[in-house]
């Protein structure tokens, strides 16, 4: 069994860590630099960083709060939100970024996940989706700019697609779960984990120790990726490694 991850994840807006439910209802939870900081010494083995108004207000991610955040860890940095050529991910790349998450501007031009693999490495070139389960549940959609846009994609055949591009790591975001805390989906994760041959991080729905067990137990996923859990102190780090570990997950510890 590989390693897994845990994975806090900032979700950033004008400057502030916000957190809300199926992408809606945004609530204020801190500076982004004070908690990467403390994700970073409370044993986190990545961080994510996502901008995730940038592409709906069709601006740059904030560069400054990035180099502020690369300052402070020591552990791999993956950065989204606003990024809409190779301009932009060498910007974010020189910033301290380890990683780019690519989304809404990948499915308006797919080259950019071939161009960006090819220029700086598959290993930076993470295709994060957003899906969305269709209302007839015969599969799921690809939703793009913070959830507004359901792009009417299947979410499996553009997997396949970004990770043939070059696409190293898939960000797997489930829109239904999001904030919920009922759990990741299963159904849609393990999905996505048949088809590819990259690594799969499930984001979405965690909301207590046992959710991030369900999410390994099967080699469902490679990491799980948490907000909301994390920032508001009801698990920490440490707690779900200790949990994990305890379960026969390996787990770095």
């Amino acid at each position: 069994m590989h390693t897994k991850r845990i994975i806090p994840c900032l979700d950033v807006k004008e400057g502030r860590v916000v957190k809300g439910v199926n992408f809606v209802g945004l609530k204020d939870v801190g500076n982004p630099v004070d908690l990467a900081e403390y994700y970073y010494k409370a044993g986190a083995d990545e961080l994510v960083f996502l901008d995730i108004t940038a592409t709906h207000e069709g601006r740059g991610i904030m560069r400054r709060v990035v180099e502020k955040v690369a300052e402070k860890i020591f552990i791999p940095f993956t950065v989204g939100g606003g990024l809409k050529n190779l301009e932009d991910i060498k910007e974010i790349l020189r910033a301290g970024a380890d990683k780019v998450s690519l989304n809404s501007a990948a499915v308006r031009d797919k080259q950019l996940i071939k161009k960006g693999a090819y220029y700086f490495g598959n290993q930076c070139i993470v295709l994060a989706v957003d899906a969305k389960k269709r209302e007839d549940n015969t599969g799921w959609n690809v939703v793009i700019n913070g959830g507004r846009i359901d792009t009417g994609i299947d979410a499996l055949r553009w997997i396949e697609e970004g990770i043939r591009l070059g696409a190293g790591e898939i960000l797997l975001t489930s829109m239904d779960a999001d904030g919920t805390k009922k759990g990741f989906d299963i159904e849609l994760t393990k999905s996505v984990s048949n088809i590819t041959n990259v690594p799969v991080i499930a984001s979405g729905g965690c909301g207590e120790l046992e959710h991030f067990y369900e999410v390994f137990k099967d080699e469902v996923a490679d990491a799980a990726l948490a907000a909301s859990l994390f920032h508001y102190g009801e698990l920490s780090v440490e707690e779900v490694k200790k949990y994990l570990k305890d379960r026969n997950i390996s787990v770095r510890y």
